[in-house]
């Protein structure tokens, strides 16, 4: 599984606002204390004197998670240290259930079949792990078909660089 680190472009409002980009990227894989000083110190370098509101203009390392110009630290903490612990699956997961943290760990823990080729290839395999198929009927089992039925609504599964992550629906 790749290295992922989540960051935030955090800017400073005011500077914004008087046509100034002022900001910088932070490591989000930190305690909220820690994000609060890093923003801290982005709001006391700013080019406006006295600047007390930032905004989060950019993220990188979520995978396809959008995390909102004002989310809370804390949010950023919790989604930044789950992506961390589970790579690239857990963010792709986190962002199919749009950033429900207790949903994704539940998912990778009770309804992960593995990663495959294909729907095709997963549905060949669990086919033939639930069920004796007699050697002369092997070549009569349309796995495309099957695969089509069960994912519209058995099963559902995420592409991660190239290959098919699945779940059950349950």
């Amino acid at each position: 599984m790749n290295t992922i680190e989540p960051k935030i472009y955090v800017a400073c409002l005011a500077a914004h606002n008087n046509g100034y980009l002022h900001g910088d990227w932070i490591d989000a894989h930190r305690t909220v204390d820690e994000l609060y000083e890093d923003i801290r110190k982005i709001l006391a370098s700013s080019p406006i004197a006295a600047a007390e509101e930032w905004g989060i203009f950019d993220f990188e390392g979520f995978g396809d998670m959008h995390i909102n110009e004002y989310a809370g630290l804390d949010t950023v903490a919790a989604l930044a240290e789950f992506v961390v612990e589970h790579g690239e699956l857990g963010a792709a997961v986190l962002a199919h259930v749009n950033g429900d943290i207790e949903e994704a760990q539940r998912i990778l823990e009770e309804c992960y079949h593995g990663e495959y080729d294909s729907e095709e290839d997963f549905a060949a395999s669990f086919a033939e792990d639930i069920m004796s198929i007699p050697a002369h009927l092997e070549y009569y089992i349309d796995y495309e078909k099957m695969a089509r039925d069960w994912f519209i609504s058995d099963f559902f599964s995420l592409v991660i660089n190239h290959r098919t992550h699945v779940f059950s629906n349950s």
